[in-house]
């Protein structure tokens, strides 16, 4: 029996949808899309209850680099998933959301910060005029309003979120569950 393609929904501002974004396609069966959304749209979409030591025991243990916290915390990611949206749109989704993760997290810079979001960019051939269009366009806010509204009827209220045949799981327990199929 085919199995439906599972959506990962991430927001580049939480430790724990680093973590999962660096082992999923390994995990997952089936490879998953990647739907950038909005934690802050989310019931309880926000970074600030994020256990620093849990993250980075479950980092070391999956033999990830040590993270590296960025000096303004919570970051305000709308700009950043703005850009992972304009990403998907053109092919790089994966590649950039991966490069702001590591630039995050591995290197500790400031996702609300527009150079960290260009240097992610780059880091997979985007060119920074079009990234900064690309983040601006309507079409680029609608699909990431869109995406949102897709979790949310999902009951995504927590991320990451891995959205299956069978159910949404959320949280990174939840994601061991996903992945042990």
């Amino acid at each position: 029996m085919d199995q439906t393609q599972p959506v990962f929904y991430y927001d580049l501002g939480s430790p724990r949808c680093y973590i999962v974004g660096e082992t999923i396609m390994s995990t997952l069966p089936v490879v998953p899309e990647w739907e950038p959304v909005l934690a802050s749209q989310l019931i309880r979409g926000d970074h600030a209850d994020c256990d620093r030591d849990e993250v980075e025991r479950l980092a070391r243990a999956l033999g990830l680099q040590p993270l590296r916290w960025p000096k303004a915390w919570l970051p305000d990611t709308t700009r950043a998933m703005l850009a992972a949206t304009y990403a998907k749109k053109v092919g790089r989704g994966v590649a950039f959301s991966l490069a702001a993760f590591r630039q995050t997290f591995a290197a500790g810079r400031d996702l609300g910060d527009e150079n960290t979001v260009l240097i992610a960019g780059a880091a997979c051939e985007m060119h920074p005029v079009a990234l900064t269009k690309g983040m601006g366009l309507r079409s680029t806010a609608e699909a990431l309003a869109s995406a949102n509204e897709r979790a949310n009827a999902a009951g995504v209220r927590s991320l990451p979120a891995i959205q299956m045949d069978d159910g949404t799981y959320q949280g990174l327990e939840a994601m061991a569950l996903a992945g042990a199929r």
